[in-house]
């Protein structure tokens, strides 16, 4: 299985976690280079560092010790105060920038960010160039194929990338205006790999080991980008890693194994944003890893309404004695 190199990183593996704002959050993280991700990218910053102050942002800066390489993604539509951005994320220990021109969310591209950029490709080149510019770290950018089904210029902004220094590009199947209805389409994406020499990472509904195989086989991308798919499953990686590997499916995951990663995101969650805010975060968590189990529904009922961090992880472990009672050995 070739590698992936970005800038002089040479990652574990061709499958990165995508930066997914209020989910790719530092415990999150952890756990999917736990599982085989070669590569994590933290959740959106603003460019506009004085908003960083705020528990929100703080909250998602990178740290010394997280996995390197550190990749932070930022948003803007200002040149200079995306340089700037970028630089003080680096003066933090980040190793590699990530700009967002691919979030499709009305309240990013009611700011003219995001997917919003791809509609303006002369203002794309002064950010792209300006970030480069302005450190010593790969930059790297993530697109959609166009605005709209009639402006899928993907490959121009590609082309753009590549001539200001951008170290990979990641393409999401979609364009702005199809936000993630429909099924994602390769066409471009394998178009834009034919045209350019930089690694394009493929994303957009890459949700099983098979998916992941046809994908890099159709699209002959360098890696994929793997988002939605991985919430609730980040063991999602290590079975797409075994599959490229082997070209068989991994075994099925022991029920006991899902219930231990559950019971360290807890934990972790919990450490990370405090007791409040922490229990909060984990039922979101949680209703991903056991919606597709038995009485998933009527567990959630009860776990949203707990208000100590003990509790919830005493209610994981008594759904998961329910189903091994039930003889459940392996995960849904």
């Amino acid at each position: 299985m070739s590698k992936l190199h970005i800038g002089p990183y040479m990652l574990a593996s061709r499958l990165i976690l995508a930066p997914m704002a209020g989910v790719s959050d530092r415990p999150f993280r952890q756990l999917c280079r736990q599982w085989g991700a070669g590569m994590v990218v933290a959740e959106m910053l603003t460019s506009d560092t004085s908003l960083w102050d705020s528990r929100k942002s703080s909250l998602r800066l990178i740290r010394p010790d997280d996995p390197e390489p550190r990749a932070v993604q930022i948003a803007g539509n200002d040149p200079a105060m995306m340089a700037h951005a970028a630089q003080q994320c680096v003066a933090i220990g980040a190793q590699i920038i990530d700009i967002n021109m691919g979030c499709p969310a009305k309240k990013v591209c009611n700011k003219a960010a995001g997917s919003a950029l791809m509609q303006d490709e002369l203002l794309v080149a002064d950010i792209l160039t300006a970030v480069v510019n302005a450190v010593t770290v790969p930059v790297t950018l993530k697109i959609r194929t166009g605005w709209d089904e009639n402006h899928k210029n993907a490959p121009q902004i590609a082309k753009i990338a590549e001539d200001a220094g951008i170290s990979a590009l990641a393409i999401h199947g979609r364009t702005r205006n199809q936000l993630y209805k429909g099924c994602a389409e390769y066409d471009t994406i394998a178009l834009v790999k034919q045209q350019r020499k930089i690694p394009i990472l493929a994303n957009g509904d890459i949700d099983s080991p098979e998916k992941a195989h046809y994908v890099l086989a159709y699209t002959q991308a360098d890696g994929l980008l793997i988002g939605r798919a991985a919430q609730g499953k980040p063991w999602l990686f290590q079975q797409i890693n075994h599959y490229l590997r082997t070209g068989q499916l991994a075994p099925a995951l022991a029920l006991s194994k899902v219930e231990q990663t559950v019971l360290q995101h807890l934990t972790e969650l919990h450490q990370f944003y405090g007791e409040h805010l922490g229990l909060r975060i984990a039922r979101k968590h949680v209703q991903w890893y056991l919606a597709d189990y038995p009485e998933a529904k009527a567990f959630r009922s009860h776990f949203n309404q707990l208000e100590c961090p003990q509790a919830q992880s005493a209610q994981v472990q008594d759904f998961f004695q329910t189903l091994y009672a039930q003889g459940l050995k392996v995960a849904a």
